[in-house]
């Protein structure tokens, strides 16, 4: 029998080496961001956003985005928000951002259309992101929550598209208080 020589030995302990670091690299990755959607459930309680000054009462439909650019659940709702914009924008709905506070990020050039907001009254106390408040022509909030439940936001699985349409068409909604599982991330610091 003959024994391996060094440079096999080294080339196996090196390639050991690397599966052991993959290995702690994805447990890594999977406890922060892919944790199961049931530990994921959160309630959106809308009763304390109100709109600043400047866009409070009668006026279009307002949609503010809330958003954490450290978030990787964002990336699952971008394309979906781009498509919104560019649905609903000419029928009479204004966009908004809202950025996580003492968070640096720029949305990307698809969101372009949605004005940033410094701040929302009440925002410091949303439970998670990506979120959606939407208020209507009245000023009134008629929606907040998630864009949809699941890991990922289209125009098949969304909540917001039916909303929009509402609103538009003058049926009142009131869907403030909402509880949902899917990909979302802490707003407030712990």
């Amino acid at each position: 029998m003959t024994l391996p020589s060094r440079n096999t030995l080294l080339a196996s302990l090196l390639i050991l080496l690397w599966a052991a670091a993959m290995l702690v690299a994805y447990w890594w990755y999977e406890a922060r961001y892919l944790r199961s959607f049931s530990d994921q459930t959160a309630l959106f309680y809308g009763e304390q956003l109100r709109l600043p000054d400047e866009l409070a009462g009668p006026g279009p439909i307002r949609l503010v985005h809330f958003w954490d650019p450290t978030c990787p659940c964002n990336i699952g709702n971008q394309q979906h928000l781009a498509d919104l914009t560019e649905r609903f924008g000419s029928q009479g709905v204004s966009f908004y951002a809202v950025q996580k506070p003492n968070t640096k990020g720029q949305l990307p050039s698809t969101l372009s259309a949605l004005q940033p907001l410094a701040a929302l009254p009440g925002s410091d106390q949303i439970p998670a992101s990506p979120a959606v408040a939407v208020w209507d022509r009245n000023g009134q909030l008629a929606y907040f929550g998630p864009y949809s439940e699941g890991a990922t936001c289209t125009s098949s699985n969304s909540f917001i598209e039916p909303i929009l349409e509402a609103l538009i068409e003058g049926r009142a909604v009131n869907a403030s208080n909402t509880l949902a599982l899917g990909c979302f991330c802490d707003w407030q610091d712990n």
